[in-house]
């Protein structure tokens, strides 16, 4: 993928996941490019719901702004992006966002945030906290984050908010909509009774017959046409 289309990238999964209520006032979308040295983020300063792909930055893993328009400000909390970038070569795409629903899940005792949902198959080896509940603004932080991570493809922060890593963009977006819909099953199974999980054996055979690639282009087709639809990101963009 070239620099301008990563950028479009970008910018149409922060849109979409805008437009869709999982993305909010802020978090951010990061996407590695294929030298591995590098990453496409939104700037500090740009609307999630109306982020343009000029606006997005070209950093290294150390954080610093190798491209971008002069003056942007990277996110503060860049270092969560370039760290699990470098400590995860099988991840290409790295969103940090802040769900209500799901953060509650690191604030009560005995309440993991387990899989009730068959999409969550993703999260089979389980979802840890990461308990330091402030920003990840510096680099030790950022490392500290990476080592909760692990080999896991998802992280809560305590009191805080939610890492999702993926191998592209289609399927970060995926992955964010369904966590999502976990977390939600989770908190309304929980108030109608005892609660069953799904165990691993079951999670492994849902895995083993389904088609990643295949069910993230089509929900992305769903989500990024009805951003299109209510006019809030070009019809182009939709072709990532």
């Amino acid at each position: 993928m070239s620099a301008a289309d990563g950028r479009i990238a970008v910018a149409a999964c922060t849109v979409a996941l805008a437009h869709a209520g999982i993305l909010g006032y802020s978090g951010h979308v990061s996407l590695r490019r294929p030298d591995g040295r590098r990453f496409l983020i939104q700037p500090f300063e740009e609307s999630r719901a109306a982020l343009c792909p000029e606006s997005v930055l070209e950093a290294d893993l150390d954080g610093n702004i190798v491209v971008g328009p002069q003056g942007a400000r990277p996110p503060r909390e860049i270092f969560i992006h370039g760290e699990i970038l470098r400590a995860r070569p099988d991840v290409g795409a790295v969103l940090h966002y802040h769900p209500e629903l799901a953060t509650l899940f690191t604030v009560v005792e005995d309440r993991p945030l387990v899989a009730l949902r068959n999409h969550a198959a993703r999260w089979a080896s389980g979802v840890p906290v990461h308990d330091d509940p402030g920003h990840v603004d510096e680099p030790a932080k950022g490392r500290a984050l990476a080592l909760t991570l692990a080999a896991h493809h998802a992280l809560l922060i305590r009191g805080h908010g939610a890492v999702i890593v993926a191998e592209g963009i289609k399927e970060l977006f995926a992955d964010a909509v369904h966590f999502e819909e976990n977390a939600l099953a989770l908190w309304r199974a929980a108030a109608l009774g005892k609660l069953r999980p799904l165990g691993a054996p079951e999670l492994a055979r849902f895995a083993a017959t389904f088609d990643r690639q295949a069910h993230a282009a089509k929900l992305w087709r769903f989500y990024a046409g009805r951003t299109v639809a209510a006019g809030a990101m070009p019809a182009g963009w939709a072709e990532i």
